[in-house]
């Protein structure tokens, strides 16, 4: 029973956060785009909140360790990553799929980071392999052109690069402090500072919520976002990495983008590309390179002798 329902979790999970790309694209008709992401984390933000309130001892930070923890999960987990993704999304060659893909490549650069900046990590020959494997996919998705880089998109899919390059980012330096603070309370109060962040850059952007249209679809696209993709997806995301571990969890990334392109089709006409197929595959093959190591000991745990080894 355990089983059917973490692979149904996994599955509404891969959903929500593969259909958000589909939302933002549609929102965006009716938002300005960094106004609409810090929109998104009002919400989201003190939805958290409430459930921090409800669901542990410690909803505020206390000491420094952790308002650091929350600094860094404002600037790059939410401001950095959302600004950036939302950007990208307006340019009309970004299909859902398309920038899908691109975020999927965020556990191959959160590897990288960690080899660069935690004592304890280190790069093989192999996974350098690895990364720079992912790093061609992006090349290949957003179909670089030497000799003109601003057509097709591809500035829109660097700045969604970006954006992937700031959760990486975050997600590792999160790593480095040593706090105890529960993930409820980080999740709310890093919403909440991120979405503040965001606001300030809309307005140096020139952005003013007078520009926003309210209509069924604008409200429906936030409250998605906010709601499904934003609190329950991390709500769920929580679950499963406490039960399924890192690397089963990381696979997400790879079933989102199968979601988002469905829902891109269905809902806003949007047909993948060749190389949103092609980027995919080889940003896959090199989250497999580097996590080669991590993905043996799980099938071992899953399918032998059901001890998680730590080697």
């Amino acid at each position: 029973m355990t089983r059917y329902r973490n692979l149904g979790l996994f599955v509404v999970l891969a959903a929500v956060w593969g259909s958000a790309f589909m939302a933002i694209k549609a929102g965006l008709e009716f938002f300005p785009p960094v106004l609409f992401a810090a929109l998104r984390y009002d919400v989201a933000g003190v939805v958290m909140l409430a459930y921090a309130l409800y669901a542990t001892d410690s909803p505020v930070p206390r000491g420094k360790a952790e308002w650091t923890e929350i600094a860094i999960g404002a600037v790059f987990l939410i401001a950095a990553y959302h600004a950036l993704l939302f950007i990208g999304e307006t340019d009309p060659n970004v299909t859902s799929a398309a920038a899908a893909v691109i975020v999927s490549l965020s556990p191959v650069l959160t590897t990288g980071f960690a080899r660069l900046l935690l004592p304890s990590e280190r790069l093989t020959a192999l996974g350098v392999v690895g990364l720079l494997l992912g790093l061609v996919g992006v090349a290949v998705l957003s179909e670089l052109d030497p000799s003109n880089l601003l057509a097709g998109g591809t500035v829109a899919k660097l700045l969604i690069f970006g954006a992937a390059a700031a959760f990486a980012l975050g997600s590792v330096l999160t790593r480095r402090v040593d706090s105890e603070m529960p993930i409820e309370t980080m999740e709310a109060w890093s919403m909440l500072l991120g979405a503040a962040l965001m606001h300030v850059v809309s307005v140096g952007l020139g952005e003013r919520l007078g520009s926003v249209v309210l209509n069924v679809q604008s409200v429906a696209a936030l409250a998605y976002l906010s709601l499904a993709a934003s609190a329950l997806g991390f709500l769920i995301y929580f679950d499963l990495l406490d039960r399924l571990g890192p690397i089963e969890i990381n696979l997400v990334s790879y079933v989102a983008p199968v979601f988002a392109a469905l829902s891109g089709w269905a809902l806003l006409s949007e047909v993948p590309t060749p190389s949103t197929v092609g980027g995919f595959a080889l940003i896959f093959l090199g989250f497999v390179l580097l996590k080669r190591g991590a993905i043996r000991r799980e099938l071992r745990y899953r399918f032998g002798d059901g001890v998680r080894s730590t080697d």
